[in-house]
């Protein structure tokens, strides 16, 4: 799988997805990325004029506190159900 640098503004975080999110374990994960760059891309699909984030929320979240306007990300095919 190819790792592309996908844009902060265009992913769009489901609902569900965002009531996970937890804020000390941005601020030390963001600290972690100082400290030693992105060791894991997150995983995006391609939707319509956006990528939907299919796991790596906080990795995003602390990408945006750092200043960041790209992240390196997967992009997976949608799966059908």
């Amino acid at each position: 799988m190819r790792i592309v640098d996908v844009p902060l503004d265009k992913i769009y975080v489901p609902a569900a997805k965002l009531k996970t999110l937890d804020e000390e374990k941005v601020i030390a994960l963001a600290e972690d990325i100082l400290e030693n760059g992105l060791q894991k891309p997150i995983y995006v699909r391609v939707g319509k004029d956006r990528y939907v984030l299919q796991e790596g929320l906080h990795r995003v979240e602390a990408a945006k506190l750092l200043g960041e306007t790209l992240i390196n990300g997967h992009i997976v095919a949608a799966q059908r159900k």
